[in-house]
């Protein structure tokens, strides 16, 4: 064996970091964490409402101020995991997120489940971009970064499966809250085990954590996605209007202000690579496709098809497997091909997924829908490992947190555009239905608010009227979940094509890192 092999074979070894693995497996908790907790609320939607009766724009607020808020603050806290430790960042948000899981729980009404909702955003903007950059510091061999970066994907997928089939079994038995408590947990575990397992990093030159850029960037985002909530719910008005300028106007300062600070929160020249901002831009329109749909899909199962919680749960389950296999060879098959083949390729099947489900109806039999969820899945692993790859090895290590907060706010900015947008066309749709002959006010009232209130209503009918009401409600919201998604599918599709043009000549790394 010649000193140069040798030599790089001792430095191969010294950039492989004893406990590695160890360490990521508790970098997952946080990110089961977050996915069980934004899946199980679908599935207690129904719960919910009938316990706290929000109205169906309070409904929405509750299924999306989380991501408003954890788009808002995304950049923000990445920076600051790059200047105070990301490690550090992590374990008080996630000490933070279980502390507020419990104020979830325990909400008596609509308005203190939305402000539980929005602090517990707050805490979840620290978890995310901290765990994808610590993947990035513990892992320098890229081949092993993929596959670590696959097991991350993989585990948000196995949360979001987790999530509806645990919930469904305390919602048959318990509570709607204890689909919350279920965090506290996990969040022990994460804390206990990760003060010892978790090496710290951060940027050894930070410079200052801009607190104007940190406002800016909050009521940028804010102000654009409650701007786009509104106009899609309530179509063109003077709130949104004002919103959507002050909204544009906060991030265009943001912008500026970045550009001519000498320690940016977020380095705008990182969107001067092709391969990030294509990566980004992907993460975004694909959530933006998926997640409404996703939303409302747990109530087509329980309330449509009137499956328990725990059946609704188990039936979604093909996506999260399908996107857990995809997720663990996706680093494999992008080099075997390439990473513009496997990123379109999965937002294509994706999409195509979804135009399948323009023929829903209430009777359509599970094999359709566990298929196209199962390829929904697939695709979505696929293309979610790669870009999240691509994007974390376009940047220094340094600033693995800002890159990291960017394809996480990209994500979260996508949740909370497909609920406000799709959401709502689900919801503009279903309120148009036509209220069955002999139905009281008040009761057609609480019934076209959602489909969850039309179910409670019709208790107080005679058997005949209710079970009209029920099947017109039903029928109208089905309506809505067509359209919905086709938009879904034209979405997907369309970003399939972006991607293509975008991720030309785009390589994930082979070599280890000096």
């Amino acid at each position: 064996m010649t000193t140069s092999t040798l030599r790089t074979a001792s430095h191969t070894e010294g950039v492989r970091r004893p406990g590695r693995w160890l360490a990521l497996s508790v970098l997952v908790l946080a990110v089961l964490l977050v996915a069980v907790d934004a899946t199980v609320l679908g599935l207690a939607t129904p719960f919910l409402s009938e316990d706290l009766k929000p109205s169906g724009t309070q409904l929405l607020w509750i299924g999306d101020v989380y991501s408003f808020v954890i788009a808002g603050l995304l950049v923000s806290m990445g920076s600051l995991g790059d200047r105070i430790g990301r490690k550090k960042l992590l374990l008080i948000g996630a000490t933070a997120f279980g502390a507020v899981s419990v104020l979830n729980a325990y909400a008596t009404s609509p308005e203190m489940m939305i402000v539980a909702r929005a602090l517990l955003g707050v805490a979840g903007a620290t978890l995310m971009p901290s765990t994808l950059a610590l993947i990035r510091n513990l892992f320098h061999d890229p081949r092993e970064r993929s596959l670590a970066i696959g097991i991350w994907g993989a585990m948000a997928s196995a949360g979001a499966a987790v999530g509806p089939v645990v919930g469904g079994f305390l919602l048959e038995h318990f509570w709607w809250g204890t689909v919350f408590l279920i965090n506290l947990p996990v969040m022990a575990v994460l804390v206990l085990v990760g003060i010892k397992l978790i090496p710290e990093s951060k940027n050894p030159n930070p410079g200052p954590w801009d607190v104007s850029s940190v406002v800016l960037s909050l009521v940028g985002m804010i102000g654009l996605v409650y701007a786009v909530k509104e106009l899609a719910s309530h179509g063109p008005s003077l709130d949104s209007g004002l919103a959507a300028l002050a909204g544009a106007a906060a991030l265009a300062w943001f912008v500026r202000r970045q550009l001519t600070l000498p320690a940016p929160l977020l380095d705008m020249r990182l969107f001067r690579h092709r391969g990030f901002s294509g990566a980004v831009l992907a993460d975004l329109l694909t959530i933006l496709g998926l997640s409404g749909l996703v939303f409302f899909l747990s109530q087509f199962f329980q309330l449509v098809q009137g499956r328990q919680p725990l059946e609704a749960g188990l039936a979604e389950l093909p996506a999260a497997v399908g996107a857990v296999t995809a997720g663990l060879i996706a680093g494999v098959v992008a080099r075997r091909f390439s990473v513009r083949s496997v990123v379109a390729g999965g937002l294509a099947a994706v999409g195509l997924s979804l135009a399948v489900l323009t023929t829903l109806d209430q009777h359509t039999g599970y094999p359709l829908l566990g298929a196209a969820l199962l390829v929904v899945g697939v695709g979505a692993g696929f293309a979610f490992t790669v870009t999240a790859d691509v994007i974390l090895s376009s940047v220094p290590k340094e600033q693995a947190g800002s890159a990291s907060a960017v394809s996480e706010t990209a994500y979260e900015l996508g949740a909370a555009l497909g609920i406000a947008v799709l959401g709502s066309i689900v919801t503009g749709v279903y309120r148009d239905f036509a209220t069955p002959a002999g139905v009281p006010s008040g009761v057609a009232s609480a019934a076209h608010e959602s489909l969850g209130g039309a179910v409670e209503a019709s208790g107080a009918l005679a058997p005949e009227t209710a079970t009209a009401l029920v099947s017109a409600a039903q029928e109208a919201f089905v309506d809505g979940l067509r359209i919905a998604a086709g938009v879904g599918a034209a979405v997907l599709l369309a970003t399939a094509v972006a991607a293509w043009f975008l991720l030309r000549g785009q390589k994930l790394e082979d070599g280890v890192e000096h």
